[in-house]
């Protein structure tokens, strides 16, 4: 009997981020999914304690590491992929729409040295593309809205769906971002749920509602068309805009948006050093009319 692919979950309770080791038993390639960088925004520091973690797992399992994936932009966590590419020689992956957020951001943060064409990344997917982890074969998914560049993995029974779904006691994804659109996370999560009922659906996040007390990250399609308090089935495309708008008005920016974003959009690649050593961010501001012209 051929032994199930080993997927492992990493859950960073900081960014509420789930990564996710993959590995093909049969030649032990694997890949690693949205790995979490350790950011402290009040003390300016970074370390890899997480994505360490990550390929001290791998090391257990004889696994080689050979991608290093990610579902999207991230703007609640920075990136660990330099250090996991570094470590294990692997490839970084992410969807080809990621030019479209360059684009958007690099004249945010005056970005020179950002590209516009997502060279940072070793392979750019498209939708319908497929690669290899070892024997496993993995098809992408072009699942856009919460960012225009938001992509699934799918392996087998299994998808790996980024931000664009959580739990069904959660709901799905914002769509608020620039070059987000409610209107095409819908379809997307739609497109999602039309694969096989028993399909296990890996989310990057979970925030514990109230009424559960433990963290999950680990669903399928049927119990999301059952059960997703946002997007079940007989919610119409029109409903969910309807209210994805109104509740996105009232969220806040996350945290880490701005050092994320900046951060990743070079493929988790931080400033280069200034002559006296240290990186810096930036932050942009927007002064209020009166201020403004007087500061």
């Amino acid at each position: 009997m051929t032994e199930p692919m080993r997927i492992s979950a990493f859950f960073d309770e900081t960014s509420h981020t789930v990564s996710y080791l993959v590995v093909d038993p049969a030649t032990r390639a694997a890949a690693i999914i949205d790995a979490v960088l350790d950011y402290d925004h009040r003390a300016g520091r970074a370390d890899v304690t997480s994505a360490g973690r990550i390929l001290a797992v791998a090391e257990q399992l004889s696994a080689r590491v050979e991608w290093v994936l990610e579902t999207h932009v991230h703007a609640d966590h920075l990136t660990a992929a330099p250090w996991l590419k570094a470590k294990t020689g692997a490839k970084t992956g992410i969807g080809a729409e990621v030019a479209q957020v360059q684009k958007i951001f690099r004249p945010v943060f005056d970005l020179a040295d950002v590209s516009l064409d997502g060279a940072e990344f070793d392979r750019l997917f498209a939708d319908g593309d497929h690669f290899a982890i070892g024997g496993l074969d993995v098809e992408v998914l072009h699942t856009p809205g919460h960012t225009p560049a938001c992509v699934s993995y799918r392996i087998g029974d299994a998808v790996f769906v980024g931000d664009t779904v959580f739990m069904p006691d959660y709901g799905a994804a914002r769509a608020d971002f620039p070059g987000g659109s409610a209107r095409a996370l819908y379809r997307s999560i739609r497109r999602l749920l039309a694969l096989p009922p028993e399909t296990r659906m890996f989310l990057c996040h979970d925030y514990k509602p109230p009424g559960r007390d433990h963290f999950v990250w680990e669903t399928t399609v049927a119990a999301q068309r059952a059960e997703n308090v946002q997007v079940h089935d007989g919610v119409s495309e029109e409903e969910f805009v309807a209210m994805r708008h109104k509740r996105d008005a009232e969220l806040a920016a996350p945290e880490l948006l701005l050092p994320s974003i900046q951060v990743n959009i070079r493929a988790g690649r931080f400033p280069r050093a200034e002559s006296q050593g240290a990186r810096f961010l930036r932050i942009p501001v927007k002064l209020a009319p009166e201020l403004d012209a007087v500061v």
